[in-house]
């Protein structure tokens, strides 16, 4: 298998160009459903049936009670039916999932990180992949969009505690924004050769009368709006190296288009939003400079260690993708760890020492070049307040964050935000390699033992949901603890940035001055792309040295 240096950088500049295009097309659609006032008829209903108000403004606290019960109920409801799939149809005669898987199950998909615990053909029949994972990978996406819009609102609203009204903001981003672009891509996928079928999995050969176990499924609706709502969570156990998620070249490519998508889009939606333009471009511009640096170094880490020795002892062939080679899982690995997607079309365990070092590095960044749906933009905001915030105490005066002041409340918030996720990472990495019993789930030995563990952390408390693989996770310690990462990493950062949104709504409007630090152009966007790595780099730097840095100088 080799990397044809040609093909990594043409796929890459096809994503760049279509992305650009559709940046201000899908920006302005955007803006226009969340800021519209009419409500579409599949909405009304909804609301009818919610028994919702449509027309009233919820306080920040509201809102998040909203947010909190809704995903709540979500995974008792997700949980509940998994343990009664043995007598639901659909069930392809599978029994009720186990209690901790499916708990763990419940949890990632309605967290939006679709982390699996499990062997989706073995686990799992066609009733809970439809009705609950696909509904789960729509609500959880739109969920993360829903936070930003309430962020947005905050940042823009004066002397109000209203931010909106979270089912309509639900509703608006399923029904009109969604579910459309899911169609339009299960069509394409599916003219790309990606499976959707209701077929048993039984089949005879009629020629000679051998029985064949041909798994199929509904593949293309639910790969669609795993890849759109940057969920990840696969529909074969193989993920997207499945040829009947990921049939050729192209529908890989393809689906990396449609994960960076809408959180490429979004910057321009939020400059819309606010009323300035540049504030978004300023945005985009940091987060493709992130995607285009590790999307590079992917490349380069890659074809490095191909060499003839690695070539001759068969390395980077075990895991890799074989049809399509190097170039593409180099383009996937990196656009689906800066995403909270989690989908892969190489195993991340057989990437290079660095290189998956640079994948774990991506989720702790945050995620935010471009980020989840949503959760992307988001990150970014709050890294920008944090730019502020330091610009403020170097030219000696209290910092500004688009005509808002950034007081002692609002930094705390901001601070506290920074910190949960490594917080979580560090804290149930330490814990777990203390316990011999736990560490010998993850077979390796040495610096990638740690690793995978380091890994497994990492990709849970940021909603990400991909995976050393060398790992196993389905007993109960490390499914109970990956749960507690991924809940924990998903609703205390939500908790922050509505309380922050509540914050800001409530201020007065300050005009700009002299005095004023400006949050748009090459230099703010200099600083916070500084901000963001220094933050990573101190938060994680001697956990990645412990782990890939001294694989990597070990070989």
């Amino acid at each position: 298998m080799t990397f044809n240096t040609v093909s990594f950088l043409v796929q890459v500049g096809v994503l760049i160009l279509a992305l650009a295009l559709l940046h201000k097309p899908l920006g302005v659609y955007m803006t226009g459903v969340f800021t519209g006032t009419t409500s579409t008829r599949p909405e009304r209903l909804f609301y009818r049936l919610a028994g919702v108000d449509a027309g009233a403004d919820q306080k920040w606290s509201v809102y998040l009670r909203s947010v909190l019960v809704f995903s709540a109920v979500s995974i008792l409801l997700v949980f509940g039916l998994q343990r009664l799939q043995g007598v639901l149809p659909g069930s392809n005669g599978l029994s009720g999932v186990d209690p901790w898987v499916a708990m763990n199950t419940a949890i990632s998909f309605v967290t939006n990180t679709n982390w699996q615990t499990y062997v989706p053909e073995a686990t799992v029949g066609i009733f809970v992949q439809m009705c609950l994972l696909a509904v789960q990978n729509f609500l959880s996406a739109a969920v993360g969009i829903v936070v930003v819009l309430a962020l947005i609102r905050g940042i823009t609203r004066t002397r109000t505690d209203r931010l909106g009204n979270f089912w309509v903001d639900l509703a608006r981003t399923s029904f009109r924004l969604l579910l459309p672009l899911a169609v339009l891509a299960a069509a394409a996928m599916m003219a790309g050769g990606v499976v959707q079928n209701f077929w048993a999995t039984d089949v005879v050969n009629q020629a000679t009368g051998v029985h064949q176990s041909i798994p199929g499924g509904p593949v293309a609706s639910q790969e669609a709006i795993k890849i759109l709502g940057t969920n990840g969570g696969g529909y074969f156990n193989a993920n997207s190296a499945h040829p009947f998620e990921n049939p050729s070249v192209f529908i890989s490519l393809f689906q990396v288009f449609l994960l960076l998508l809408i959180p490429s889009a979004l910057p321009y939606t939020y400059g819309r939003m606010v009323g300035d333009q540049r504030q978004g471009f300023t945005i985009a511009a940091v987060m493709g400079s992130l995607w285009l640096a590790s999307t590079a170094f992917m490349g380069w880490g890659v074809a490095a260690a191909q060499g003839s020795a690695t070539a001759a002892a068969g390395g980077l062939g075990e895991g890799f993708e074989q049809r399509f080679g190097a170039a593409p899982s180099a383009i996937y690995a990196a656009a689906t760890t800066l995403t909270s997607t989690g989908a892969v079309n190489v195993a991340h365990d057989s990437l290079p020492p660095l290189v998956g070092g640079t994948a774990m590095l991506n989720m702790m960044l945050g995620e935010v070049a471009p980020g989840g749906t949503g959760s992307g933009l988001y990150g970014m905001l709050i890294l920008a307040i944090i730019a502020v915030f330091i610009a403020g105490l170097m030219v000696g005066r209290t910092p500004e964050f688009m005509g808002k002041r950034i007081g002692p409340r609002e930094m705390k918030l901001a601070a506290i935000y920074i910190l949960v996720t490594p917080a979580l990472v560090l804290a149930l990495t330490g814990l777990t390699v203390l316990l011999p019993d736990i560490v010998a789930n993850a077979p390796s030995s040495g610096p990638h033992q740690f690793s995978e563990i380091l890994y497994a952390f990492t990709s849970g408390a940021n909603n990400n949901g991909s995976a050393f693989g060398g790992i196993t996770t389905s007993g109960p310690y490390l499914s109970a603890l990956l749960g507690v990462a991924m809940l924990l990493g998903r609703f205390l950062p939500i908790v922050l940035v509505l309380a922050l949104a509540g914050s800001l709504a409530q201020q007065r409007g300050i005009p700009q001055s002299s005095g004023t630090v400006p949050t748009h152009g090459w230099l703010f966007g200099s600083l916070l792309l500084a901000v963001t790595v220094i933050l990573t780099a101190l938060s994680y730097f001697p956990a990645l040295a412990l782990g890939p840095l001294a694989e990597g100088l070990l070989r």
